[in-house]
């Protein structure tokens, strides 16, 4: 069995993406936002997502629609649809996030967005199943 007391593991993640745990469907991430970042507008095909909002504020933009976010929120992604999500406050913005079926390589750390988007961009994060 896996178990987190995830708001507190997320809390005490300094890294802007890390994998807690991969299953053959879906996948459990950890991510921290910088005052003034974003996860980047993006389209995860064939995958919808589930984001849980632990601490900080901050934007979610979905489909065309902009909302606040803030600790105890939760946005659902579906597949195929633009998002982003953007920290607006002066804290780290602070999420657990669920894809279905995994989108990134399983245990992967990376520290910052620009490590991320490097690691993407030369296809080394790449789920197990793909």
């Amino acid at each position: 069995m896996e178990h987190f007391t995830i708001a507190t593991v997320a809390e005490k993640s300094p890294d802007f993406r890390r994998v807690l745990w991969t299953g053959e469907k879906t996948q459990l991430v950890i991510m921290t936002i910088p005052p003034g970042g974003e996860i980047g507008e993006e389209v995860h095909d064939g995958i919808d997502q589930i984001l849980t909002f632990v601490s900080g504020t901050g934007e979610a933009r979905v489909g065309g629609e902009t909302r606040d976010v803030a600790q105890g929120d939760l946005v659902v992604v579906p597949a195929g649809t633009k998002h982003n999500f953007v920290n607006t406050g002066p804290n780290p913005l602070v999420l657990y996030t669920v894809y279905g079926p995994p989108e990134h390589a399983d245990q992967v750390v990376h520290h910052t967005k620009e490590e991320a988007d490097a690691a993407e961009a030369a296809g080394e994060d790449e789920p197990p199943t793909s």
